[in-house]
């Protein structure tokens, strides 16, 4: 199944190359690390073919996927998050920040680290899920960076690998240098302003990073992009898993629709540019919205830009999206093809209505478990409060086990796209809707339609009229398309009504009814531990 980061990711990605075996995310000190590797697995025996730089990035990428504790580099990961292994998991760790803090989800144990305070939004700096985004984003930088460093051409020269082999090499630098880019993307969104630790930081003086205003770290996520543009493998021609051209039009497309929340400018054109590449790319949408996050969705490579990539056999752990087939409360095992569920995962009322049907029979992507649920959040942490989610199945399109099924059924054989077309879609019409120039009102009324004929199952009943395209429109269709796939906080904030008034949702802010919260908390806060290590530091405003 997951061609890239599956089979001998688990069992080597901890063996191949242990020079970077800490990071106090901040590089908490002044001195430089003793790197020196505890076996004898070191840079001299890893590097010296194409072959051994692409294990070296397996790790890179397995990042993403795997999880780990103290003791296997990631000692600022939260003691209360390391207990349960899968709580460090990335896209846990950023889903629940994407979600759990809006209209699309709530959790019922809130004795679990970090959860109470997430959904009610009166969070404080020490709420571990914050700190654990922070700290797990910035451990795949570090690995990032060191991986450029090996893949400077000095050293391409030094160890002797060949000029093809170079060449090879070099992409790989580019796929790294757009991970990082990745994660300094969700840090700008997550954060506002990060301190920046680059290759050079690594290797440089003895200084501690320096912190860098938003509008500032997306000029450098943006040149980043645009310089490993041409280095990445063509659009479509690297393996299913890891990025290529696309991936980074994707991720500019997305910088771009909230460039005006980032910066203060706004940049829809720019957005609408890079989504062109991607419609022009020979991308089309897969045929069956539901089979877009079931066990066998590696076969979505007609839509599917970039994934994180889970196999129930090699990449076990309690987060991504094990999570999402696991938490939803009361969801059969049957259904779900798992072991059972966890009891925890609802969704409020208020996002359920965004569906006229919430059977699923008119339109597919209400996929909503409601038998014992009820659909009010009347408590926010009574498990049968609210409708499950189905959107996560551990089976294939035909119904079957998934493919790397563990005998357990205790992990997800699911990907999770990160990037897909569907989401361009709807990029490239809310950025010409916004007034961005390179698009059409035609065209984009033809993908929002594109969208709304899959999801009625090949019907045009669901097709909406131009009078009916609207920004307003958008934000909900973006709810139906993209729910629990890490995107609402983000939207939210980009159409104010993330604390406001505007849109009230269940137990916002704490009220049963919802109510507007400070608008400090459109960003999170820095931890504290980073702070009081790192005088360059200040927090957000309002922490």
């Amino acid at each position: 199944m997951n061609c890239f980061t599956t089979k001998y990711m688990k069992t080597r990605i901890l063996q191949l190359f242990t020079l970077v075996c800490g990071v106090s995310i901040a590089l908490l000190s002044c001195k430089k690390l003793d790197l020196t590797p505890t076996n004898d697995l070191t840079a001299d025996k890893v590097y010296t073919s194409a072959g051994g730089y692409k294990q070296a990035l397996a790790k890179v990428y397995g990042a993403f996927a795997l999880t780990g504790n103290a003791s296997v580099g990631q000692p600022d990961i939260p003691a209360e998050i390391i207990k349960d292994e899968g709580n460090s998991d990335f896209l846990r760790l950023y889903w629940n920040l994407q979600e759990l803090t809006t209209d699309e989800a709530v959790w019922s144990w809130q004795n679990d680290a970090g959860v109470q305070g997430l959904h009610e939004l009166s969070w404080s700096s020490t709420n571990s899920i914050i700190n654990g985004l922070y700290y797990r984003s910035f451990f795949q930088i570090t690995l990032c960076n060191d991986f450029i460093n090996q893949s400077s051409d000095d050293n391409l020269s030094k160890r002797g690998i060949s000029e093809s082999d170079a060449t090879e090499v070099r992409k790989f630098r580019a796929e790294a240098r757009f991970i990082r880019a990745y994660q300094y993307a969700v840090l700008m969104d997550i954060y506002g302003n990060p301190p920046l630790v680059t290759e050079q930081t690594e290797i440089g003086g003895k200084d501690l990073p320096k912190q860098i205003q938003r509008k500032d770290l997306f000029a450098y996520v943006e040149s980043e992009l645009k310089a490993i543009e041409n280095e990445l493998p063509a659009a479509k021609t690297n393996e299913y898993g890891r990025a290529d051209r696309a991936a980074a039009w994707a991720l500019l497309s997305r910088i771009y629709l909230n460039a005006q929340v980032y910066t203060g400018t706004e940049r829809y054109t720019d957005a609408i540019t890079y989504c062109n590449k991607i419609t022009s790319a020979g991308y089309t949408l897969h045929n069956n919205y539901r089979e877009l996050t079931i066990a066998d969705n590696h076969l979505n490579k007609d839509e599917f830009i970039f994934t994180i990539n889970y196999d129930g056999t090699s990449t076990q752990n309690y987060g991504g999206t094990t999570y999402l087939m696991h938490g939803p409360a009361g969801v059969p095992a049957e259904v779900s093809g798992s072991s059972g569920n966890w009891g925890g995962l609802r969704i409020t009322q208020q996002f359920v209505n965004l569906f006229a049907d919430k059977s699923g029979a008119t339109d597919s992507r209400a996929q909503f478990y409601m038998s014992g649920q009820n659909m009010d959040v009347n408590d926010l942490y009574t498990s049968t409060d609210g409708y499950s989610s189905t959107k996560y199945r551990n089976k294939t399109r035909a119904g079957g086990p998934a493919p790397h099924q563990d005998v357990a059924k205790d992990f997800s054989d699911i990907d999770f796209p990160l990037f897909r077309l569907g989401e361009t879609y709807l990029t490239y019409a809310e950025a010409v809707l916004r007034g961005g120039t390179g698009g059409s009102l035609t065209t984009a009324l033809d993908y929002v339609n594109r969208l709304r004929t899959r999801a009625y199952n090949g019907s045009i009943a669901g097709n909406i009229p131009s009078s009916a395209l609207t920004t307003d429109f958008i934000l909900d269709e973006r709810g139906r398309e993209l729910w629990y796939e890490a995107s609402r906080r983000t939207d939210l904030i980009r159409y104010n009504k993330f604390t406001t008034a505007a849109y009230l949702w269940a137990w916002k802010g704490g009220v049963k009814n919802g109510t507007a919260v400070n608008a400090k908390y459109a960003l999170y806060p820095l931890p504290p531990t980073d702070l009081t290590a790192n005088p360059n530091l200040r927090q957000n405003t309002g922490y």
